[in-house]
């Protein structure tokens, strides 16, 4: 799609922020007219979707000073100098969690609004003029369920609350995030619609279902039910590491001690298989007892590798391999799977068959999930009109087929998969009555 110039400085604008696990994308809207997607001048180009990463190095000159990157200019910063560069993603899955207090960074403590206020920070920073001038409120997209198994919607939102202020916005309203992709696909409708928007992020998935009216020429909009569930993209990237990735560090193998073989323990592989568990990894408590357990392993080669991994920060290597792997299964039977970093080489030939038995859990969750939202709207199936599909897990066949077993292929669409929410939340800024749509922290 094409999208038009900026608003002028004239038109009243609305800030649309989708803070993505994955990535992060901004649009401004004015009076009327389309949405504009915020951009970010990179070396490569212009980009709209800013990956959602921080970097943090110390330079060997000054260690006591902090160099802190976002975005590409993270990866970049890590591609430089990975073994002394923190990198950390996905670090959106902490926010409601109440485990989560602070991590350690270069000797100074990040709480998970520390670490998003510097991000978004950075994003302003990168975007230059676009936002210069802050708008003074903003629509803040959020998950219709956060990451967890005991999500804590107030913390989340208190610590949203306390790091988009400080990114200098005054009024922070925030929406769900499939109710922004249905703002931005409504703009498509030439009738009166009930549309099942669903929204697959890399930590959750999310649906609301919406009745588009057109009343006296203008669009209407009535929420109908909406659900969620805390599993997407990232809770695939963790079934592809744990089959291919960890046996080949030693899940599954054992340990002498005191006479005694025991067990590897699993925790390790849990937290090594999750992006944002992963960037913690190497100064947690848990990376002193892989070291020692080396010379104890009954296959040590496997644990060194594990250490490798860790210490040498491989993780966006493994990241790049792990999302190779699923692209290339959206359109393929079969794909192999390549690891390399360092001494280590991990390569197998993946059918999309098995890749589907591995996040079979995932897609059970997910098709609930739709059901539950068809339930809240007392709806069945076939009431329903349209079917909007947005983001990068929209693309995976089997969750696609989830649809194709409950409405008519001429029914689902797809595409926008990365600018539909942030455009969407800035149109909705020019609803009359924004208490319909959105919500405060508190």
């Amino acid at each position: 799609m094409t999208w038009p110039s900026r608003p002028s400085d004239s038109s009243p604008a609305h800030l649309g922020i989708d803070f993505g696990t994955t990535n992060t994308v901004l649009a401004l809207a004015g009076g009327d007219g389309p949405a504009h997607l915020v951009k970010f001048p990179a070396a490569e180009g212009e980009l709209f979707a800013f990956r959602s990463c921080l970097s943090f190095y110390a330079p060997p000159e000054a260690p006591t000073e902090r160099q802190i990157a976002a975005g590409p200019w993270a990866i970049e910063a890590y591609v430089e100098d990975p073994a002394e560069t923190r990198f950390i993603q996905s670090f959106k899955s902490f926010a409601a969690q109440e485990s989560f207090t602070e991590t350690q960074i270069l000797g100074r403590r990040y709480r998970f609004e520390d670490l998003l206020s510097t991000f978004l920070l950075k994003v302003r920073e990168y975007a230059g003029g676009e936002l210069a001038q802050m708008p003074e409120r903003a629509i803040v997209g959020r998950p219709v369920s956060f990451v967890g198994a005991h999500p804590n919607e107030a913390l989340a939102l208190e610590r949203y609350e306390t790091a988009f202020r400080r990114m200098g916005v005054k009024e922070i309203l925030y929406a769900y995030e499939p109710v922004g992709a249905a703002f931005f696909f409504a703009r498509e409708l030439d009738h009166d619609a009930t549309v099942l928007v669903g929204d697959f992020g890399g930590g959750t998935s999310d649906f609301s279902i919406i009745r588009f009216e057109r009343r006296a020429g203008e669009l209407t909009s009535t929420p109908l039910g909406r659900s969620g569930v805390g599993v997407a993209g990232d809770a695939f990237d963790y079934r592809i590491i744990d089959q291919l990735v960890s046996p080949a560090l030693g899940k599954g193998s054992s340990y002498t001690s005191m006479g005694k073989v025991l067990p590897t323990p699993n925790r390790w592989y849990t937290a090594f298989a999750r992006w944002d568990q992963l960037a913690l990894m190497r100064a947690s408590r848990d990376m002193r007892e892989i070291r020692k357990l080396v010379r104890d392993a009954v296959e040590p080669e496997k644990i060194e590798r594990l250490v490798e991994v860790l210490d040498e920060n491989y993780g966006y290597r493994l990241y790049r391999a792990v999302s190779k792997l699923k692209e290339t299964l959206s359109f393929e039977t079969e794909a192999e799977f390549r690891f390399e970093a360092g001494s280590i080489s991990i390569t197998t030939p993946v059918a999309r068959s098995e890749f589907e038995a591995w996040i079979a859990p995932e897609l059970g969750l997910m098709e609930q999930a739709v059901d539950r939202a068809l339930a809240a709207a007392g709806l069945p199936p076939e009431a329903i009109d349209r079917v909007f599909l947005t983001g990068g897990s929209s693309l995976t066949p089997a969750v696609r087929a989830i649809f194709h077993r409950r409405f008519p292929a001429d029914r689902i669409e797809t595409g926008a998969e990365l600018e539909s929410i942030a455009s969407g939340l800035a149109l909705m800024g020019r609803e009359r009555d924004l208490s319909a749509w959105t919500m405060r922290s508190a």
